[in-house]
């Protein structure tokens, strides 16, 4: 399923952010405050959380952006996100989040992709690449949505580095630099310019949805 081509339609006032994940939603209100726009999460409404039953990180975002606003009558603005492995055929990919089980342990989830890079000769960094992905989606109410996607490329490192991240940061390193995103503060790591390079994989997207419904 392809998405469909950006739309100019400017998002304003208040909006549903389709997560429960509290370290996505403090990136998402950071990105999202120096354009007045007051977000509240899925999570702090009492949402569910809707089945993630699309083959692509785009079809998921889509369905918990459509989800949300469906249920609150808001714009709401999704990410979905993770994890692609080279070494080990493009995962955990869509399922980044579920690697982590019920209870969310990356630090599991970590030690599982390396043990399994490992078994299959990934030693060395150049057997290591992996890049992250973020696919965002804006639907309105009226069901007009908006579909962004960025990524941002590096390898993996072990043991992990860093706690000042979420997910797999502390062991993912981006190329050209010499700090992994656990080891990065929020402000470089997703901020914008002039402050921040808007590093991430979902800096990078926000970037691109920003030009077309943010003004």
């Amino acid at each position: 399923m392809s998405a469909p081509a950006p739309v100019r339609r400017r998002l304003e006032g208040r909006l549903v952010v389709a997560t429960h994940n509290p370290g996505k939603l403090r990136e998402m209100r950071e990105l999202l405050a120096p354009y007045g726009v007051e977000a509240v999460s899925a999570g702090e409404l009492g949402l569910p959380e809707p089945e993630e039953t699309g083959t692509s990180f785009a079809e998921n975002a889509f369905i918990k952006a459509a989800a949300a606003a469906k249920a609150t009558g808001l714009p709401a603005f999704s990410d979905d996100s993770g994890l692609v492995v080279e070494a080990l055929d493009g995962a955990p990919g869509i399922h980044s989040a579920r690697w982590a089980g019920p209870d969310k342990d990356f630090a599991r989830a970590m030690a599982d992709i390396h043990e399994k890079m490992v078994a299959r000769g990934a030693v060395t960094p150049e057997a290591r690449r992996a890049h992250f992905v973020s696919a965002l989606c804006v639907v309105w109410p009226d069901g007009e949505r908006l579909d962004v996607a960025a990524r941002v490329d590096g390898i993996l490192v072990w043991p992990p580095r860093g706690n000042l991240g979420f997910g797999y940061d502390p062991m993912f390193l981006p190329d050209g630099h010499d700090r992994t995103f656990g080891e990065m503060p929020a402000e470089e790591k997703h901020g914008l310019p002039p402050r921040g390079k808007g590093l991430s994989h979902r800096a990078r997207a926000f970037v691109k949805l920003a030009e077309a419904c943010l003004g």
